[in-house]
């Protein structure tokens, strides 16, 4: 996900997408600490994600 594809978006896009992408975190800490997580980089991607998402969430609330 880039964030040129994340600005056209509006904000209730924007907070679901959000919302779901911290649920999946969520489920890939259990999946981590009980050995069962295959796709270890799915973590990082997940949580850049998110990080991409508040920035752009910060933009337009700037702007």
């Amino acid at each position: 996900m880039k964030a040129t594809d994340l600005r056209p978006k509006t904000v209730d896009q924007l907070k679901e997408e959000l919302g779901n992408l911290r649920k999946e975190a969520f489920n890939l800490r259990f999946q981590k600490a009980g050995g069962q997580l295959g796709k270890t980089g799915r973590v990082r991607q997940v949580r850049r994600d998110i990080a991409r998402i508040k920035t752009v969430l910060g933009e337009k609330s700037a702007g």
